[in-house]
């Protein structure tokens, strides 16, 4: 499958990278590296995750309270619109496509 992402997920990616390296070095880049397996994973198996409205589904991470968000465009596509730090308000990036 191929993984699309939205504009806004680059930016947002740097700013926890970011954050994460001043809290501990190289913590921001094991975020990066989790964050890719996690895409992986997704692209294995996309029904596998859960539908949080739509045809939007979630997938959560498993050291970092963040989740990522997206939905299969078709067989061959995923779109990967939202990351964001479990805390946010739940409608946060929901109108993302």
């Amino acid at each position: 499958m191929r993984i699309e992402y939205h504009p806004a997920i680059e930016g947002e990616l740097v700013e926890i990278r970011d954050y994460y390296n001043e809290q501990s070095r190289n913590l921001g880049d094991d975020f990066i590296n989790e964050f890719e397996r996690q895409v992986l994973r997704i692209a294995a198996m996309p029904s596998r995750w859960m539908l949080v409205r739509g045809d939007t589904r979630r997938a959560l991470m498993k050291r970092f309270p963040y989740l990522i968000l997206f939905r299969v465009v078709n067989d061959a596509v995923i779109r990967i619109s939202v990351i964001k730090h479990e805390r946010r308000h739940p409608a946060y990036g929901m109108n993302r496509k």
